[in-house]
């Protein structure tokens, strides 16, 4: 395996701590737009001196516009990045007022929590999540936690709690051999309980199986895992994604995605995978809505 194929999960981290803080303290103190003069300058020094992620941004333009993107373009793309990353230190600090976002399918998730249920929502890394999570506890007055793998749990509570120490997200790590009965209670409790279903993680002794699907024209790899999680917890699941659309702009989708709930055993495979197909085309359909959106920066189409 040469080293342009090295597994996403085995990348060192650019960001450290001490950077991360000196960020959210910068950017408290002197406010959002001398935060995102900074960014600006960031963004271009990592269009210019990060290659591969350079070289996956275009990849992925190409295949979403449909023609090799612009060098504006890839900016744009980075700096999307970049923004959704920079606000996550204004919405862990519940400065709300500071965004305009809109809510597509408010009644989609207000039936699905109708009579205290909790929710599980199946997400990606597209757009951002945080800003879905902040309003849901701002609005729903609901626990919110995150289903996700143990290690990557460690580096987002570390990050998280560099930027404001109360604001620690709610974790289950995957892998733990209590994780689905936490799950499982926090959702008896009415909690909304998120996954995000796009990366497989490296998967030796097929440790992470996936399924090819056909994404944005070529075959790419998605993980089952996700989806065999929600079919043992038995319960209706909905597609969330929050799209940054520039400036101070954020539009939160819900879309209903697929019920577990009266899925029985032996059907249990048949509609794992209509449920993965579901998820791909949602995916697909969003990434062409909201081009800047997809923040997966490594070969995402490479060959098994």
């Amino acid at each position: 395996m040469n080293a342009e194929a090295v597994d996403w999960t085995q990348r060192p981290e650019r960001s450290n701590l001490p950077a991360l803080r000196l960020m959210a303290w910068f950017s408290l103190r002197l406010g959002r737009p001398a935060g995102r003069l900074v960014l600006r300058g960031a963004t271009a020094y990592f269009l210019a001196f990060a290659p591969r992620a350079r070289r996956a941004s275009g990849d992925y333009l190409a295949r979403v516009l449909g023609r090799p993107p612009t060098l504006a373009e890839r900016y744009r793309h980075l700096l999307a990045f970049a923004s959704t990353v920079h606000d996550r230190v204004y919405l862990l600090n519940d400065r709300f007022d500071l965004f305009d976002i809109d809510i597509v399918g408010q009644d989609v998730i207000d039936a699905a929590m109708a009579g205290g249920q909790g929710v599980l929502l199946m997400g990606a890394h597209l757009g951002s999540f945080e800003v879905m999570r902040a309003l849901g506890r701002q609005r729903t007055g609901r626990g919110i936690s995150m289903l996700m793998y143990e290690e990557n749990a460690r580096k987002i509570n570390a990050a998280l709690a560099a930027i404001n120490p109360a604001a620690v997200q709610d974790i289950i790590p995957l892998g733990r051999v209590d994780a689905m009965l936490t799950a499982r209670d926090r959702l008896e409790a009415g909690h909304l309980v998120g996954m995000l279903a796009d990366r497989a993680i490296d998967q030796k002794a097929g440790s992470d199986p996936v399924r090819e699907m056909n994404f944005l024209g070529a075959p790419a790899r998605f993980p089952l895992g996700p989806f065999r999680v929600a079919a043992l917890l038995r319960r209706p699941v909905l597609f969330m994604t929050g799209l940054y659309l520039g400036g101070n702009r954020y539009r939160i989708h819900f879309e209903p995605l697929a019920d577990f709930s009266t899925v029985e055993r032996g059907q249990r495979d048949a509609a794992i995978a209509e449920a993965q197909r579901a998820y791909v085309d949602r995916l697909e359909r969003h990434c062409r809505a909201a081009p800047d959106n997809w923040f997966n920066f490594f070969d995402f189409w490479r060959p098994s």
